[in-house]
């Protein structure tokens, strides 16, 4: 089970995001929306594919910093008092607007992402003067969560955006009482500035010297903006001594968005699949008997690429009478509305079931699941066996985990393992069990040996048997298992052998044309020699290394496809961009290794005879009962489509939509054709008169 988390994001939206700095192609506020948008589908947008499920373990909320009007974020009480007294008695504020409360619906991130643009103000009203600031924002988020989460298990998160261009309060009560209620609250704080030219970052490697003045009002002066030269410094020092107070993060949005690359573990909440006893003997027969109360966990896992489900729209009409803002209201509760039902609904699947009837209408007839019976294959016959017999087959096991068998290291062939592993440790509260169970590992470990242990999970479960290996670290021991094959699990097979041939009379020939000679030999291991990759990586020091470490290597497949679904989840029609160079790092070998054994590669080509293979070429058709037409013209070229043709017209979109895509022969084409045909779609609903085009725009959707 996932834990629950209530995060709230505060995106400040200030004129001065509007502007391009520090060589960007984009504005602030796109950069640092980059960073945001990450961090919100990735809690949040891999779950809109599994919208019927109404997972509600995962919250989102956003708030506007520096928007505009009197709606705004901005128009919050500017008294240091009435901000202390909302976090003690929730008597907070006059009124405040937050962008989207708690979103979890990708139609909820779209109208989100339209919000989201550059506002006209600076510091709430045009000045530098009052003290509108992302003090009060950090202020509504606590808020949220409090109102949403209550006393409740949550993990509870704040992340603020921000260039820090806005004045903050200098009062440091109010500090003070945000990070006393911080810490109480259990939440985590993280804060987020835009860097390269802004904030100082030392570990980052960047310190900015002489800050400007100028960047408070976006480089524009005169009377309305009073230019203070230690603005951006004082800043930048309030965020770290309330970061530093509550044990939170603090670091450039640079940083930030070049890690967003590195994919994100998955930690999941180890669940047992076994409690009970780890028994050596029977102890009930015997005295002699040890018996381990232990708990088993999975230690390794097969983590599954993100799977579409079939989901279809709604077709009932749904109440969209739900507000898209939260209203602080003037008692000092957050009015924040429950998120619309969703507007997809699962597939359901329905199954009949049919005999051979010849006085039925088709010769078959329908019968209900009820009426059928089991049976199993025997040769060409159904056996069918009742459940009072099949009750019979059945193994009547006790939930047990038994110790039946050693083997030494030596003896066991890796193949033989035939699941993921899982580890075994002694009860958690239970002293005397940790002591025996470490001298079963040390007397494992001592000897060199495996056991084999015969594990039944649950009660009248199949019984399955489990190589236990002994495993000691510094801070702890256990037992690795993996599950291994019974007698009739094993097939055998075997090959002729790789180093000679063995003719029909028994001769055994050294050499031939199938086997490797000694100088392919020689070749081949001079070239692997230099195409050796265990040391040829460098770590932070300039020493070799291993090139391609095991915690440096991730599922492309795995990744791309969340990449992909987080990118599409908020930009419906933007191109998915390319994949991120880590999963992409190790799909070739390195270049200077591949120049420097190119000489070897070339030997041993040559001592391979490696010759390159001639396209095969296609024989001449001939069809002599083709039959032409009397006129001499091409009729297929006649009736065909112009290939030269790529625009869809309104009047006959289907045909010619078909068209281009029997012409086409690239991906990017039959993409500009579905374009067209929606575009053409959008203005026939768009300009119908009433509801009369909606037919021909539901033929031509399909």
């Amino acid at each position: 089970m996932a834990d629950k988390e209530a995060t709230v994001y505060i995106v400040d939206v200030g004129a001065s995001m509007g502007e391009h700095r520090n060589g960007r192609g984009q504005s602030d506020l796109d950069f640092a929306m980059t960073y945001v948008w990450d961090k919100i589908t990735s809690t949040a947008c891999i779950f809109t594919i599994h919208v019927a499920l109404e997972r509600k373990t995962a919250m989102l909320g956003v708030i506007g910093l520096r928007t505009d009007g009197k709606d705004a974020l901005n128009e919050m009480s500017t008294s240091s008092f009435t901000r202390r007294k909302a976090l003690q008695t929730n008597s907070k504020a006059k009124k405040a607007s937050i962008t989207s409360p708690y979103c979890k619906k990708s139609a909820e991130l779209k109208q989100l992402r339209r919000k989201v643009e550059v506002s006209k103000t600076f510091n709430g009203d045009g000045t530098v003067n009052r003290k509108r600031n992302a003090i009060s924002a950090i202020i509504i988020a606590i808020q949220m969560i409090i109102k949403h989460c209550k006393k409740l298990k949550w993990k509870r998160k704040i992340v603020l955006v921000t260039d820090g261009r806005g004045a903050l309060e200098d009062d440091p009560d109010s500090v003070s009482e945000i990070t006393k209620k911080i810490t109480e609250d259990a939440m985590e704080l993280v804060i987020m500035v835009i860097s390269g030219v802004d904030f100082d970052d030392a570990e980052y490697g960047f310190k900015e010297e002489d800050k400007d003045p100028q960047k408070v009002n976006g480089g524009n002066s005169g009377p309305d903006f009073v230019a203070n030269n230690v603005l951006q410094a004082k800043n930048e020092q309030t965020f770290k001594t309330l970061v530093d107070q509550c044990d939170g993060v603090f670091g450039t949005l640079q940083q930030a968005v070049e890690e967003l690359g590195i994919p994100r573990l998955k930690t999941t909440r180890p669940v047992p699949s076994y409690k009970g006893p780890l028994s050596l003997g029977d102890a009930n027969e015997y005295d002699s008997a040890v018996c381990i109360d232990v708990e088993r966990y999975p230690c390794t896992a097969i983590r599954r690429p993100l799977a579409a489900s079939q989901y279809v729209q709604r077709l009932d009409p749904i109440d969209s009478n739900t507000q898209s803002t939260a209203t602080v209201l003037p008692d000092g509760d957050i009015d924040m509305p429950d998120a619309a039902a969703n507007d997809l609904t699962n597939v359901k699947n329905s199954r009949t079931y049919q005999v051979l009837d010849e006085e039925a209408p088709g010769g078959k007839r329908d019968v209900s699941r009820d009426d059928l019976a089991k049976g199993y294959e025997y040769g060409r016959t159904a056996v069918h066996i009742n459940e009072t017999d099949e009750n019979v087959t059945k193994l009547e096991t006790q939930a047990a985990l038994e110790i039946i068998g050693f083997i030494p290291w030596a003896n066991y062939e890796r193949y033989m393992s035939m699941t993921v592993s899982n580890t075994i440790i002694a009860q958690k509260t239970n002293s005397k069990a940790i002591m025996a169970l470490s001298s079963v590992v040390h007397a494992l470990f001592e000897l060199e040996s495996y056991a084999i242990a015969r594990l039944v999970p649950k009660s009248d479960k199949s019984p399955v048997i489990l190589l236990l290996a002994p495993s000691i670290e510094v801070d702890y021991e256990c037992l690795l298992d993996v599950q291994i094959p019974f007698a009739e699990d094993v097939r055998s097979y075997k090959f002729p052998p790789l180093d000679r041939v063995v003719t029909i009379s028994g001769k055994v020939i050294k050499e031939h044309r199938n086997l490797p000679s000694d100088s392919l030999t020689s070749a081949m291991s001079d070239y692997v020699d230099r195409m050796d990759l265990s040391a040829f990586g460098k770590d932070d020091e300039g020493n070799p290394s291993e090139y391609m470490p095991i915690t440096d290597t991730f599922s492309p497949v795995l990744h791309r496809i969340d990449q992909a679904v987080r990118w599409r989840a908020v930009n419906p029609t933007e191109p998915i961009p390319p994949p991120y160079e880590i999963l992409t790092r190790y799909s070739q070998p390195p270049k200077d290794l591949v120049a420097q054994s190119k000489r070897k590669l070339e030997k041993l080509m040559a001592a391979a005879n490696v010759k390159k293979v001639p396209p095969k070429v296609q024989g001449r058709r001939r069809n002599r009962n083709e039959v032409k037409p009397l006129s001499g013209l091409d009729v297929e070229a006649l009736l065909g489509s112009d290939k030269r043709k790529t625009k869809i017209s309104a009047q006959n979109a289907i045909p010619e939509f078909r068209q281009v895509v029997n012409t086409t022969d690239s991906i990017d084409g039959i993409r500009e054709a579905a374009q067209q045909l929606g575009t053409v779609i959008e203005a026939r609903i768009t300009d119908s008169f009433g509801d009369i085009a909606y037919a021909r725009a539901l033929e031509e959707i399909g």
